[in-house]
């Protein structure tokens, strides 16, 4: 077989295609740049040799460049070789193949750990990044921000709060108080959700409850509609305390018998804190309360 001019072909044809059916460009580019890294593998002589040798993509990509015009770089062809690599180890980028566009790609190939390009191809989906928004992501290593644990779960709510949270703030050099942190978030609420995760929507804050004789106030309430349950959000500009459990599941507890309905997952909380405290965080946890801390920015 003359694996360059297969390579050639596919993409010629893939050229032409894109030009008479415009609609599916993604769906073409995808479909060429898998045959093409397969048959750059093929012609290394299989999977393990292809991670060895670049002599014969230099060597492609000039003959390319040549006939076809830019496009094909060793950059390029190099990127394609990895494509069809990943998809042979990650069944998500074969099920989901044509969810996400070439450009997205070029960003997650940089990524070696299976696990977080899992992660991130989830995110993807479910919040429509864009590409920008992506390497943002990736640049605040918000992988590494989830619990080593969870990173390797099915996604739930708990699976995807970040630790820390990355809260932007007006002025840094105040001095910060908790009604001050609340305002800035009250300000870049749309951010601070997507920070927090996948599915979060906003629902009141300082929402006014009565329990017995007393008046509480919740920081935050919100609403995860993957998961199809209301989260009550506690924010504290201190170290993480023991009582902090118990004020949240009375919370809890009253979203439950008051604001939750009957087809509504059960309640669960998150306290955001300045600072963590393994030791009191060790012996007050509850299935239904998660804690994080946050950073400002």
């Amino acid at each position: 077989m003359n694996y360059y001019n297969e390579i050639k072909d596919t993409l010629v044809k893939n050229e032409v295609y894109k030009k008479v059916k415009d609609y599916s460009k993604n769906r073409s580019d995808l479909n060429a740049y898998f045959e093409v890294g397969r048959l750059i593998v093929e012609a290394q002589g299989g999977e393990t040799r292809a991670k060895y040798g670049n002599r014969l993509i230099k060597e492609y990509s000039l003959k390319l460049t040549k006939e076809l015009g830019k496009g094909y770089t060793y950059t390029n062809l190099s990127r394609m070789r990895q494509f069809y690599l990943l998809s042979l180890k990650v069944a998500t980028l074969s099920q989901q193949l044509y969810k996400i566009s070439w450009s997205h790609y070029t960003e997650l190939l940089k990524i070696k750990n299976v696990n977080e390009l899992k992660y991130y191809i989830y995110v993807i989906q479910k919040q429509n990044l864009s590409v920008r928004e992506l390497r943002e992501r990736i640049k605040t290593n918000e992988y590494e921000r989830l619990g080593s644990k969870t990173k390797l779960e099915e996604p739930k709510v708990n699976t995807l709060i970040k630790n820390p949270i990355l809260l932007k703030i007006k002025n840094k050099n105040d001095k910060l108080t908790e009604y001050a942190l609340h305002q800035s978030i009250l300000e870049n609420m749309d951010v601070f959700l997507k920070e927090l995760g996948v599915g979060f929507t906003y629902v009141g804050n300082e929402v006014k409850i009565n329990i017995g004789t007393s008046f509480h106030y919740i920081d935050f309430l919100l609403f995860n509609v993957k998961f199809n349950c209301y989260v009550v959000v506690e924010l504290k500009i201190t170290e993480f305390k023991a009582e902090y459990i118990g004020q949240v599941m009375k919370y809890i507890n009253y979203v439950d018998k008051n604001i939750k309905e009957c087809f509504n997952d059960k309640t669960v909380g998150v306290i955001i804190c300045r600072k963590e405290n393994k030791y009191v965080m060790e012996y007050c946890t509850d299935n239904r309360i998660f804690t994080t801390t946050y950073e400002t920015i």
